[in-house]
């Protein structure tokens, strides 16, 4: 199985920053966790986002990571065995995706 490596996009560490430290750890453990094999499987806690045009650059297709009410986006580069964690967002309940962006 493979393994990816992670990368964070500049503007994720000021996001993380701006998160509680609990809630933060939390984020990082399941990034870790969940993103370095099989970043690209869907599960109850991973999504793919069809037709999602981020305000960032990046390589389609885009993927939400949910933890908590927290969601990481990123997006991932199978021939470089990559993950590119493109954004960390609050999302309160209630709220659409592309209301955090």
């Amino acid at each position: 199985m493979c393994v990816f490596e992670i990368r964070f996009a500049e503007g994720v560490e000021e996001d993380l920053r701006n998160i509680r430290i609990y809630y933060r750890n939390q984020i990082l453990d399941a990034i870790e966790d969940q993103l370095a094999r099989e970043p690209e499987t869907r599960t109850r806690n991973r999504k793919l986002l069809d037709n999602l045009i981020p305000p960032w650059q990046t390589v389609a297709p885009i993927w939400e990571l949910r933890v908590a009410e927290y969601r990481v986006f990123y997006d991932v580069s199978a021939a470089e065995s990559v993950v590119y964690v493109r954004a960390v967002r609050r999302k309160p309940r209630g709220t659409k995706t592309e209301d955090i962006l």
